[in-house]
């Protein structure tokens, strides 16, 4: 061989096993929260063709993140954006003679307007002008006309704006809070406006001392459904209805309608399309809050009695929306870890799964063929448009796949075992990539919030990350989570704490009973009621190296008046100058003393959902005791960290604490 045919062959051997390694999988890492992209809000064109979504972008370096719209055929094909960086937009809509795209955002101006784009091509322009702007927005049918919902102006004070110190908070309703929005003072609602796209004339439908939200127009254009609670005290109780009123009420309020009676919730309207019909989603056991299971029911929509299209269907059902025949709802169905998209007959009420099985559908459109576009969430992916085929579906959009062809997950795998009384319990158990059969890896029981929520087949970031750092990652639906039926979830009930304590405690024992999971390197954490649940973990037993309590409460007597939940309280627990001793009861303050855990604290400075004052209380009680603890507070923080700097601060404290406390590192 010549030398210069030697030395390329020597070369070659060199080059391509370090081409091999640069295209290996490699671990999941903190960073990669950043780089994924969240895709949400999928709507198909009037004709079918395209399907229009939202998709979201993190830039870690400036602590931002930017929303754009796209659109990508529903045949199949590539994707094109529809609205320029720089500025976010949210909330696509088509015209209904599929001309123009719609969207809000805040371009030029710190207010959100409605947008148009001609889809065709050329700059997008702002079609409302509304002083403080516009919270959500729909096309009439005929596309004539906006339905705005709009924020009540703020009352003029010419002294205020010329003072540099800001006003006094000045409050008289009962509900004077809310996280995210402050104090809530004055009479400040937000009210149904329709706005004439060609005279750009703005009229008021709605008013009153509430709010309305979740409007639609009726299929002739002449009527908008609408979610209000317009009880005497409404800050007393969570009696939302379903309200009509004629699209041209020039806010006289002789034309409204109350299409609902339930003494709870209601919300959800949709038209069945001849306009006789509104389905909607209901809660007839407003004393079970949210422990309840949500129903689908069908109204006149002249009034007159409802009727429940799902009484023995002992799950959750939300976002109704009537078939283009009318002969069905499409809805989505929480059951068992899973999200199902579901049609429910009309006249029946029998449910036809439409997709089913190991995946967690979301947000979903329905074209006018009856050919559903949705959210497809699974446990190796983020959600994806998908078009929904017979018994299966199609993904038109892949904006991760870049970056997951990049990683190697460990195996996930959905087991069920039983807890102390013999009740079945539903886990998820995330593997380390590259697990060994046989051997015991350090392991995390991680609990979800709520309580009244659950762990589905849907991607899990932060497990996924605790995995591909070598740990096995419980994460359990104990008791109290929503996807088991009304029982199921209501056996927590003014009792937090046991049953929900022994399930999660099963879920470890079986885990450790399979092999995989080390009994004496465990550590344990969550935000919000998961952060809850673990203080209730760390008071009850010391088998735990290691805790994170992420924004959560030990003596509730405490935030009442404090935080936002002062309806949700007295429901479960009765008032606490009345019924003290069973707020006591299941406070966790009243046995910090058992704690020897090493428990790292966390909340958000703001966070009126559950306030840190909770956290500075649980902190101050280790510390005082002489115990391992640390607090750390987000400045200016709501209940869920909306900084990205503070969120990827937040995964390097977990695994720092978990390494230090957990492995021994």
């Amino acid at each position: 061989m010549p030398l210069r045919s030697r030395r390329l062959a020597l070369l070659a051997l060199f080059v391509l096993p370090t081409a091999l390694a640069a295209q290996a999988p490699r671990p999941l890492a903190v960073d990669d929260l950043f780089a994924i992209r969240r895709v949400a809000d999928p709507q198909i064109s009037p004709e079918g063709a395209w399907v229009a979504y939202a998709v979201t972008e993190t830039r870690l370096a400036d602590d931002k993140s930017e929303t754009r719209v796209w659109m990508v055929p529903r045949a199949g094909g590539e994707a094109v954006p529809l609205t320029r960086t720089g500025s976010s937009a949210s909330r696509p809509r088509w015209s209904p003679d599929g001309k123009y795209l719609a969207f809000l955002a805040a371009r030029d101006t710190a207010k959100t307007q409605v947008w148009v784009l001609d889809r065709r091509g050329g700059e997008a322009w702002a079609i409302t002008d509304v002083k403080q702007g516009v919270s959500s927005y729909d096309w009439s049918p005929d596309g004539s006309r906006l339905l705005l919902a709009i924020l009540d102006p703020e009352e003029a004070d010419s002294a205020a704006k010329k003072s540099k110190t800001p006003k006094p908070w000045v409050i008289d309703r009962l509900q004077f809070k809310r996280d995210g929005e402050g104090y809530l003072t004055g009479s400040r609602r937000t009210h149904y406006y329709l706005f004439d796209v060609a005279s750009k004339r703005t009229t008021q439908i709605t008013s009153g001392d509430t709010d309305d939200s979740q409007g639609t127009w009726s299929p002739d254009g002449r009527r908008v459904a609408f979610v209000s609670n317009r009880t005497d005290n409404p800050d007393g109780n969570e009696n939302t209805d379903i309200w009509v009123v004629a699209a041209d009420n020039a806010d006289s309020g002789r034309t409204m309608v109350r299409i609902t009676d339930n003494p709870g919730p209601d919300e959800s309207p949709a038209w069945a399309p001849d306009g006789k019909t509104i389905a909607y989603v209901g809660n007839t056991k407003p004393e079970l809050m949210w422990y309840a299971v949500n129903g689908l029911w069908v109204a006149p929509a002249a009034g007159g009695a409802p009727r429940s299209l799902t009484p023995d269907l002992d799950r959750n059902v939300s976002s109704a929306r009537f078939s283009s025949d009318g002969r069905s709802v499409f809805v989505r169905i929480e059951d068992s870890g899973e999200d199902h998209l579901a049609r429910v007959d009309a006249a029946t009420g029998r449910v036809t799964r439409v997709v089913a099985g190991a995946v967690s559908v979301g947000a979903f459109d329905v074209a006018r063929d009856g050919t559903p576009v949705a959210l497809v969430n699974r446990l190796d992916r983020p959600a994806e448009v998908h078009v929904i085929e017979g018994a299966g579906s199609r993904a038109l959009t892949g904006v991760n796949d870049s970056l997951f062809g990049q990683i190697r997950l460990g195996e996930v795998r959905a087991v069920r075992f039983p807890s102390a009384d013999g009740t079945e319990v539903e886990a998820f158990v995330y593997l380390p990539a590259g697990y060994e059969q046989g051997r015991r890896y350090p392991t995390l029981l991680r609990l979800h919030g709520g309580p009244v929520a659950q762990y589905g087949h849907s991607f899990n970031f932060e497990a996924h990350l605790f995995a591909a750092n070598g740990y096995v990652v419980i994460t359990p639906n104990p008791r109290g989570s929503s996807g088991y039926g009304e029982a199921f979830s209501r056996a927590i009930f003014a009792d937090w704490g046991t049953k929900d304590f022994q399930d999660v405690m099963a879920g470890v024992d079986h885990a450790v009973a399979q092999g995989w999971s080390d009994p004496d390197r465990l550590g344990v954490g969550g935000w919000s009621y998961g952060g809850i649940l673990t203080n209730y973990v760390i008071t009850q037993t010391d088998r735990f190296k290691g805790a994170v309590s992420g924004a959560s409460e030990v003596l509730y007597v405490a935030n009442y008046g404090h935080d936002h939940y002062q309806l949700q309280w007295e429901l479960e627990l009765g008032l606490p100058w009345t019924n003290r001793a069973a707020w006591e009861r299941i406070s966790p303050f009243n046995n910090v003393e058992k704690i020897v855990t090493p428990t790292l604290v966390m909340g958000g400075e703001h966070d009126w959902n559950v306030p840190i004052v909770n956290s500075e209380q649980l902190y101050q009680s280790l510390r005082r005791l002489g115990r391992t603890t640390q607090l750390v507070v987000y400045p200016d923080q709501p209940h869920g960290l909306r900084v990205p700097s503070y969120q990827k601060d937040r995964l390097e404290r977990y695994l720092g604490w978990y390494g230090k406390y957990v492995k021994g590192q």
